[in-house]
């Protein structure tokens, strides 16, 4: 079902809680598998992308916010997914990439993010300017935060009017855990105080509204709280609604506002439900399906491993682990313990940060051959029940491998579906 994000808030004061999927990632397989279900459903497909992941210099990724959009219209396009189901978000848009230069610096390029963002059509806008840059403190107070946000807003309403078509919805507050999950194993998180959410809105409103802005504060739809929720690189912190029940208040208060969930990977359908009943319909998830899709990928290496008798024995998965140890940058700083432990964190974290590897040329080079050796192959049953039970529905006929993976990603994609469908 097509819903817009600035009727989520009217359905949870209605008692008809709804919610929508953020699919957070680049790959071209999750995102296939995103616009397929928005095709086959036509249902919203809310795509974002983060300020370090894409941005106006092209994030680790090498897309602008224009190169990524038209890679999503792109697939779009291919899958027979109609352009006004898709909705584009940027995540995190501030100065964090530039953090390390002084703030004058910082902002000025965050603003060309931001425009960046708006003239290549996206239109939910998450302002996030808490993170100190130089000589500055790392986390930034509510004050100081608002009147940045309120700059980049600025800038954000300004390129809309030039772009045409509809205004950007906002997305407030930056209480989120650590981007891509936390680094050790996990007891409890805690939830953001009540006193906290009602801050930061009262903070903003009038910073806004002082700037001349209260027509875009009005767009204001989203609030990013920790719900109590969070995957590190070992374990899952699931949600807990019993602890949420001053936070949920905030929302009878504020009627405009819904809550924003971030890492609610490998929640599972009912915590997932909970959330959209509780307050939480924005659902983001990312690497649990860029895991997954490495676990089918993985599948597939040890199935053509046993099977095809000139393709080696699990080439993909050495080309990785050679790939990642060349290149240790994405994920040196993240996994700690023995040589032993980091070699099975690189490839199976729940972090996931071989995620940032599989566009590199030696991984897609490996793919192919992984592909290009299963294609049209009949894998038999046993292999399938042994490498990856749940998809034996391909065995005993002639093997797509990508079809494979958009079922993987597509098996993960409809937790998150399911959840949104509550009370409905």
């Amino acid at each position: 079902m097509q819903i817009a994000l600035n009727e989520l808030a009217a359905l949870r004061v209605q008692g008809r809680p709804a919610g929508i999927v953020s699919v957070c990632s680049a790959h071209p397989i999750v995102l296939r598998a995103a616009l397929r279900h928005g095709r086959d459903h036509a249902s919203t497909v809310l795509i974002e992308a983060t300020c370090n992941q894409v941005n106006h210099l092209g994030g680790y990724t090498g897309m602008t916010p224009a190169d990524f959009a038209a890679l999503v219209l792109r697939i779009a396009k291919e899958e027979g997914c109609p352009k006004n189901l898709i909705m584009l978000g940027g995540d995190h848009l501030g100065p964090n990439p530039w953090r390390d230069r002084g703030a004058e610096e910082a902002m000025a390029e965050a603003e060309r993010m931001v425009a960046a963002y708006v003239d290549a059509g996206f239109r939910k806008i998450h302002l996030d300017a808490s993170m100190g840059c130089m000589g500055e403190p790392a986390a930034l107070d509510d004050e100081t935060t608002a009147h940045r946000a309120a700059r980049l807003a600025a800038v954000a309403e300004t390129s809309a009017r030039r772009a045409g078509g509809a205004m950007p919805v906002y997305v407030i507050g930056t209480e989120v855990p650590p981007p891509g999950g936390a680094d050790h194993a996990l007891t409890t998180i805690e939830p953001t105080a009540a006193s906290a959410a009602r801050r930061t809105i009262d903070v903003h409103r009038r910073v806004f509204a002082e700037a001349g802005l209260a027509e875009a504060f009005a767009r204001a739809i989203g609030l990013v709280v920790q719900p109590g929720v969070e995957f590190g690189n070992h374990n899952v912190i699931r949600y807990d609604r019993s602890r949420i029940d001053a936070l949920k208040q905030v929302l009878g208060d504020e009627p405009q506002f819904v809550f924003e969930a971030h890492s609610t990977d490998y929640q599972g359908t009912d915590p997932l439900t909970a959330l959209v009943e509780d307050g939480f319909p924005i659902l983001k998830v990312g690497p649990e399906l860029t895991f997954v899709l490495r676990e089918a990928l993985y599948g597939l290496d040890l199935i053509a491993s046993d099977l095809v008798p000139d393709y080696g024995e699990r080439p993909l998965y050495a080309a990785m682990e050679a790939l990642m140890l060349a290149h240790r940058e994405n994920w040196s700083r993240h996994y700690h313990g023995t040589e032993n432990e980091q070699r099975w964190l690189r490839h199976y974290s729940l972090s996931d940060r071989i995620r940032y590897y599989w566009a590199s040329k030696e991984a897609q080079s490996a793919v192919a051959r992984l592909c290009d050796a299963l294609a049209g192959k009949s894998v038999p049953f046993p292999l399938f029940r042994q490498y990856m039970p749940a998809a034996q529905q391909f065995c005993d006929m002639p093997l797509d491998p990508v079809e494979v993976l958009i079922w993987r990603v597509t098996k993960s994609l409809a937790d998150y579906h399911a959840a949104c469908g509550a009370g409905r």
